[in-house]
């Protein structure tokens, strides 16, 4: 087992530097049942805004926590840049929020007078990152952790984009193998450790990064346990994870729970990088209500409801959804369960209250609210010259113009605007390679953002630039080609909904010409109505042969698609955004912009 890990890091930063500016930001409260500490503890309580210098038995501890940044340092635009937060009447707002200069400014504000404060993050920090950051192997995005002094994460599947190779430099450091260094200082990696728990080296069954680390602070010690979900390899290329082997989450918190007790450390925070969907889309809506955990539904849910007594509280991610909820232990009591959306949007801040007599915290006295990243503080300098320094060298390839939009070309819905697009834009590409192409079939979370018309930058609305492209469609995938028959062509569309996807669906977006009715009001693969299912007007022929471009991470059987792995006679193309742009560069102009698909291929009956 490693060594539990000193309390502090080896380049321990700047801390100490603090903005001035006060950050306004919205709250929503979630604390745990109000049993009071005992009355001999109240005199020595120590409480957030009174300093937290940790007199008498009870220590607050300040725990901020983000997830799924996925390199956004510069604010995200479109939906994916705003948040909903709910009214006292009802009613609901939107509010701009993102971008790593601002967040570094919230958490600096809110360390102030908290002595005890540790910083942790969810998993997927990177991968599936917008130009600035994924042109350069997210190499900026890892400074930039350093700098907003993140003291702990724990990997999502998104680390393993690139593979473990790529997710050990991002953690040693050292110049990419094939690129290089790309400033003429070679990259040091994170301060910060990556926790990967459950990701085990399948010929050494051990983990391929710490399992855990504990944080210490003058006789205070919280152990954090860093896992992602279980079925990474179905949602990450096989590249990206072969010889790795992931373990059932809740088993690998518990048995490093165990371990941590063992040396003593018995305040625990499990960082999981899985997720849940909350009943509402408002940031701030009381996940409790009517009762402890009932507004959250999926994977979380069932997690915390078997992960061990021991273990204190649970920030989790992945789902890109906001709730600050209370979900029962296996012994019944009441325990914190967070996540702070995706981007950078929202950051958690949780008072955990610990004891020194026994070392635990009491869970009774913790706190834990989501606050939006507003856009109306100071920018953090460091921040700044950190993406302006970025920025140079990537400006001669992102600010090219790839095509013209008339209007904002959507992700959002079962059929999306853009996945319309990108779908055409494959079936375009793949009649390139071979005229016999016949449709074309893209996952829907390969899609990444929106093709916004206000312009990002100086290029003046309507101007898709290769940056937002990129954002759009950052992995790298290619454009693969194979033959299937009919009868294959028909399971795959209900596999959709089916199988692994039959509770959380996952739609493709179909290029023009395919054309079929899902019916929402029946289950499993009777959602897809067979004899609906049209190519060009015609009934899908059972026994012909159909030519499907699609991406190599779904031709590879990703996203709970086994029979798109069994086609055959397969074509390697170029990658998917080269896809996009030749086709946005090909269809529009600044006279003639592409106009937003009407999202009508799919008729939806519910």
């Amino acid at each position: 087992m490693p060594a539990t890990a000193p309390s502090h890091h080896p380049r321990r930063r700047r801390r100490t530097t603090r903005l001035l500016a006060a950050a306004a930001t919205v709250v929503t409260a979630g604390a745990l049942a109000a049993a009071a500490l005992p009355a001999s503890a109240n005199a020595g309580e120590s409480h957030r805004g009174h300093g937290g210098h940790g007199h008498g038995r009870y220590q607050d501890v300040q725990l901020l926590s983000f997830n799924d940044l996925h390199g956004n340092l510069e604010p995200p635009t479109g939906s994916s840049g705003r948040v909903t937060e709910v009214q006292p009447d009802g009613t609901t707002k939107t509010i701009d929020a993102g971008g790593i200069e601002y967040l570094a400014t919230h958490l600096r504000e809110a360390r102030k007078g908290n002595r005890y404060s540790i910083t942790a993050a969810g998993g997927d920090m990177v991968g599936a990152s917008p130009l600035l950051s994924g042109l350069f192997h997210d190499e900026p995005t890892i400074e930039a952790l350093n700098k907003l002094d993140l003291d702990v994460t724990s990997v999502g599947n998104h680390e393993f984009d690139e593979g473990a190779k790529e997710l050990a430099r991002l953690q040693n450091g050292g110049c990419h193998p094939t690129e290089g260094c790309y400033t003429d200082e070679e990259f040091e990696g994170a301060d910060f450790p990556y926790l990967a728990a459950n990701v085990l080296d399948e010929k050494t069954g051990k983990p391929i990064l710490k399992p855990y680390w504990v944080w210490k602070q003058k006789g205070v010690k919280v152990g954090f346990i860093g896992v992602t979900l279980e079925g990474t390899p179905d949602i990450v290329s096989a590249e990206g994870v072969k010889g790795l082997a992931f373990e059932d989450e809740v088993e690998t918190i518990n048995k490093y729970a165990k371990e941590l007790q063992r040396q003593g450390v018995k305040s625990i925070v499990a960082l999981v990088h899985e997720g849940g969907f909350p009943a509402s889309s408002s940031y701030n809506y009381d996940c409790d209500s009517p009762g402890a955990g009932d507004g959250i539904s999926g994977p979380i849910a069932d997690i915390a409801k078997n992960v061990t007594p021991q273990v204190d509280a649970l920030v989790t991610g992945h789902t890109h959804a906001a709730y600050v909820c209370t979900i029962p232990d296996p012994a019944g009591k009441p325990r914190m369960v967070t996540s702070a959306s995706s981007f950078g949007r929202l950051y958690t801040d949780t008072t955990l209250t610990y004891d020194r007599a026994t070392g635990d915290i009491a869970r009774t006295a913790v706190k834990s609210a989501n606050h939006v990243v507003t856009r109306d503080v100071p920018k953090a300098p460091d921040m700044t010259r950190l993406i302006d320094r970025w920025s140079t060298l990537a400006a001669p390839i992102g600010n090219r113009a790839i095509g013209y939009i008339s209007g904002d070309i959507d992700r959002g819905g079962t059929e999306s605007p853009l996945g319309d697009l990108i779908a055409d834009a494959q079936l375009a590409y793949g009649k390139t390679q071979d005229p016999e192409t016949d449709l074309a079939l893209m996952n829907p979370g390969g899609i990444r953002a929106p093709l916004t018309y206000v312009a990002s930058g100086g290029e003046g609305d309507g101007v898709v630039t290769y940056a937002e492209g990129f954002t759009v469609q950052p992995f790298a995938n290619t454009v693969n080609l194979k033959d299937y028959t009919g009868t294959q062509l028909i399971q795959v569309l209900k596999e959709q909904v089916s199988g692994p996807n039959e509770a959380a669906p996952k739609i493709l977006q179909i290029s023009s010409g395919l054309t079929y009715t899902l019916d929402l009001t029946k289950t499993g693969a009777d959602r897809v109505v067979t004899d609906s299912i049209r190519l060009d007007g015609a009934p899908i022929d059972e026994n012909a042969t159909y030519r499907v471009a699609s991406n190599s991470f779904l031709a590879g059987g990703g996203d709970g698609f086994p029979t798109l792995n069994e086609g055959t006679n397969e074509l390697v193309g170029a990658d998917d955004l080269t896809a996009l742009e030749q086709y946005l560069t090909a269809n529009s102009s600044a006279a003639d912009p592409i106009e937003p698909p009407a999202a009508d291929r799919i008729t939806i009956v519910q």
